[in-house]
């Protein structure tokens, strides 16, 4: 099996070295193609604006001057000499979960790998922020990812479906388990806007990451990880709300 690991925390990431230690307990055929630098929060974007550089670290690793998107694109396209069975982007230092997924540059390389045809899975590792100045501690991750994705690798999945894995913040041995999960929500609205000037006394603004308002409704990801369990939810690129088809077609008939 030839496997494709990406991320969107860059090449020098802690959770890449983390992913690779998992990918090889599949396979020896392994490629990287990544970020050069951090990419989080990118979502699905592409560079259309300027030039994208590779760069060779070893054989069969690489960095792109990019973003996620553009790191699948070029492994697929220059870097690889055939496509992958498998592509895996993460394991990301914090969480992807709910509405998060929209602004995650980690999922969004697994929906580009999705769009090839490839069987693509995101994994994120969510951690406690007061734990964040001591580092994120990717011990479930390690403990649990060989667990969580074998059976992944023969499931059926229909095309344009990737699978989003995110594990709690908690020892590997207190892992609880696994499950199948749906997409959770997340209320942003109390989301804070810091404000500053820099040393050349022009003011800038940062966005905060405060903690976010979420209702555990059940079955969902964010009830999972509140109750120590690894979440699994698969994701579809059907962004269509068919249920209101109906309604609007009605709006515009003659």
């Amino acid at each position: 099996m030839r496997i494709l690991l990406t991320n969107d925390d860059g090449i020098r990431a802690p959770g890449l070295e983390v992913l690779e230690g998992i990918a090889r307990k599949f396979s020896d055929d392994i490629w990287i193609c990544a970020p050069d630098e951090e990419q989080s929060g990118m979502g699905h974007a592409l560079t259309l604006t300027r030039p994208v550089r590779l760069r060779k670290h070893d054989d069969r690793r690489f960095s792109v001057t990019g973003t996620p998107t553009d790191s699948v694109t070029m492994g697929l396209r220059k870097v690889m000499d055939g496509p992958p069975d498998l592509i895996l982007s993460g394991v990301n230092r914090g969480a992807n979960l709910g509405d998060d997924i929209t602004y995650s540059g980690t999922v969004s390389a697994a929906i580009e790998g999705a769009l090839a045809g490839i069987r693509s899975i995101a994994l994120s590792q969510v951690y406690a922020k007061e734990g964040l100045g001591n580092g994120v501690q990717f011990g479930a991750a390690v403990e649990w990812g060989e667990r969580v994705l074998a059976p992944l690798l023969d499931t059926p999945l229909p095309k344009r479906t990737l699978v989003n894995i995110n594990f709690p913040p908690r020892p590997g041995s207190e892992v609880r388990g696994i499950r199948a999960t749906r997409q959770g929500f997340h209320d942003y609205s109390r989301g804070t806007v810091v404000e500053g000037r820099d040393p050349r006394g022009f003011e800038y603004f940062w966005f905060g990451l405060d903690p976010i308002e979420h209702t555990l409704d059940h079955g969902t990801d964010l009830e999972a990880i509140e109750e120590g369990f690894v979440s699994v939810t698969p994701l579809h690129l059907d962004l269509t709300h068919h249920a209101s088809l109906g309604a609007l077609g009605e709006r515009y008939e003659d």
